[in-house]
């Protein structure tokens, strides 16, 4: 009995070094990432998880009151966030940013700034490590950490031909993947995909742009192949996508460790990995 009873206290305290935090997550229709967090112990507000940033932010069509964090020229310092049993200090809010649909603003990575953190879209779930888990069926994937923001090397199957390109990590963006001004010029990606949709606008100057929304016959991430990736880009007068942008239509596809350092992610499929790609109207 005594043996037993060790070797379950044994166990038990290598599961609790392995995962400190567990933090749930709601993902929406729209492939956003919803955690219900309580700001500075009074505001309850649904925030969603952005993982091209490391601070947070409030939505002006917010619809729940946001009356305790103190703004100072769009800023705000030295708030505390509570996400279940876990509690953020000295987080930083910025006014008045749009975010993604039910949701009244956004939290970023800061909140896991020093330590390696896995989105496990399986279980619905952020899991904060001490140490490295299990990588059994994981892959290795260099990441690039530049202000604040993640990118990776993915390769895009284009008429047969492999063209590699960094991509920003953009959760949210409801989508698949977008492509920058500077990917898209020249490339012809009018005849070379699958046009599925196209939207023209043009501002007070008269200006004109247009976004075509298409097919990608294959986006190659690692050892791992997607087909039929819903792709845009933008045409005309205007250029103002500075970033390819890997959204998170094709972040859900994968489960993701992040290791502390940012230099390396660990990738493997995740349930959602043949769904049907999200429409962009």
């Amino acid at each position: 009995m005594f043996k037993i009873t060790s070797l379950f206290l044994f166990l038990f305290s290598l599961s609790v070094i392995d995962a400190q935090e567990i933090i749930p997550f709601r993902m929406t229709k729209y492939n956003n990432l919803i955690v219900k967090a309580e700001v500075n112990g009074k505001d309850s507000l649904d925030l969603m998880f952005q993982i091209a940033m490391e601070e947070a932010s409030i939505s002006p069509e917010r619809k729940r009151s946001a009356g305790h964090i103190v703004f100072k020229d769009g800023i705000s310092d030295g708030n505390t966030v509570s996400i279940g049993k876990h509690s953020f200090r000295d987080i930083r809010f910025f006014d008045n940013e749009l975010t993604g649909h039910e949701a009244d603003g956004k939290i970023g990575t800061g909140i896991f700034k020093g330590k390696i953190f896995k989105i496990d879209y399986d279980n619905s779930r952020f899991v904060v490590y001490e140490t490295m888990p299990d990588l059994k069926g994981y892959r290795a994937i260099p990441l690039m950490y530049r202000n604040g923001q993640l990118f990776i090397q993915a390769e895009n199957i284009i008429a047969g031909k492999p063209v590699s390109t960094g991509f920003l990590l953009q959760s949210g963006y409801s989508g698949g993947i977008i492509y920058s001004n500077v990917f898209a010029d020249g490339k012809d990606l009018d005849q070379k995909l699958k046009i599925t949709g196209k939207k023209t606008l043009r501002n007070s100057a008269g200006k004109s742009i247009t976004t075509k929304n298409g097919i990608l016959p294959m986006l190659k991430i690692g050892k791992f192949a997607l087909k039929e990736v819903s792709a845009g880009f933008f045409t005309g007068e205007l250029k103002t996508q500075k970033a390819s942008y890997l959204g998170a239509d094709v972040l859900k596809r994968f489960n993701w460790i992040f290791d502390a350092e940012r230099k390396t992610v660990y990738i493997m499929p995740s349930r959602y990995f043949t769904d049907v790609y999200f429409k962009i109207n």
